[in-house]
Order: structure tokens, then sequence, then C-alpha cells
């Protein structure tokens, strides 16, 4: 929607009010984000064994690009076993929990 558009819907003074209650509660992505990355790091606190605490910068989305790592083949085959060893555990019943 254009700021046109929007401007036709409601009223200048309805925008700029809009514009304060979302410094004030801010909503949308970033925010829920947050929420979530919160929960993580709770929960991930909660059952550490050792080492420093999470934060919750660990589990935020990372929005900009990462750089691609090329991988060799024995990497590939390394990752590969893992996820059979796992796929085959679970398949048996077990797992890794």
């Amino acid at each position: 929607m254009t700021v046109g558009e929007l401007l036709s819907r409601i009223s200048s003074r309805e925008l700029t009010e809009w514009m304060a209650f979302y410094r004030l509660e801010p909503w949308g992505a970033e925010v829920d984000d947050q929420r979530a990355a919160l929960v993580a790091a709770t929960v991930a606190n909660t059952w550490r064994a050792k080492g420093p605490p999470a934060k919750v910068e660990d589990f935020m989305p990372r929005r900009e690009p990462q750089p691609v790592q090329a991988q060799s083949w024995e990497d590939q085959v390394r990752i590969l076993e893992a996820w059979w060893k796992g796929a085959s555990a679970v398949r048996q019943g077990g797992g890794p929990y």
C-alpha cells in the first residue's frame, strides 16, 4: 500500500497516533523473533549442563547474507553418515534424546 492509499483510508492524525503507539509498543516480525528467542534461550539455559549461558541474540535469525563455505566431499560424507545414523536410530525407536 502506498502512502497515498494509506492516507485515503485514515487521517494524518490517526496515522500519527499509530506511529506514536508503535514507538511505545512495537509489533511485527522483529518483536516476534525476539520473543521466540527469549523462550529458546530460557529453555536452553534450563537444560545447560556447563559452559556459558545462552543469550537471546544466539537465537535471533540472521538477516544479513552469510558467507558460503565450500565443503569437501569428505565433509559431505561425514554429514550424510551422521544424518543416516540419527535417522536409523529414530526408525528403531531410539534417538539422540
